[in-house]
C-alpha cells in the first residue's frame, strides 16, 4: 500500500511526463479531511486532459492504487481524480482560472514536487 505522499508523487511524475501545464501539489492534511493532497494541473485541450487523466490512472493502477472515481469525464473542462487520499484536478486554463483552487485553498502548504517519494518501479 503507497503512503499518500507517494500517490501524490506518482500522480504528478504521471502528469509532468505528459507534459501538463503547471502541476501543483497542495498539503491538504490541516485544511480539510477531504485529502491529504490535492495536484492540480491544466490541460491544453480536450484530448490532452484525457491523455494526462488516463496516465495518471495507468501509473497509479500498475502500483496497486486503482482510482476511487472518476468525475468530469465529459465535460471537457475539468475531471477530478479521486484516490482517497490525493484527489488529483485536470482543468483547462479557463475552469482552472474560474476554480482557482490555489486561492480557496491557500492556507494549503505547495509541495515542491521534487521532494515527493516515487516508489523505484515507477522511475524512469
Amino acid at each position: 500500500m503507497l503512503t499518500s505522499e507517494q500517490i501524490a508523487g506518482i500522480a504528478a511524475k504521471a502528469l509532468d511526463d505528459k507534459k501538463a501545464r503547471d502541476v501543483k501539489v497542495l498539503c491538504t492534511k490541516d485544511q480539510t479531511v477531504l485529502a491529504d493532497y490535492f495536484v492540480i494541473c491544466n490541460g491544453t485541450s480536450s484530448t490532452h486532459i484525457k491523455a494526462l487523466v488516463d496516465e495518471v490512472d495507468k501509473q497509479l493502477s500498475e502500483a496497486g492504487e486503482p482510482p476511487i472515481r472518476r468525475e468530469g469525464l465529459r465535460s471537457d473542462i475539468w475531471v477530478l481524480m479521486d484516490f482517497g487520499c490525493v484527489i488529483v484536478h485536470v482543468f483547462t486554463d479557463e475552469a482552472r482560472k474560474f476554480y482557482n483552487l490555489e486561492r480557496l485553498w491557500n492556507d494549503a502548504q505547495e509541495v515542491d514536487i521534487a521532494t515527493l517519494p516515487v516508489p523505484q518501479s515507477q522511475e524512469a
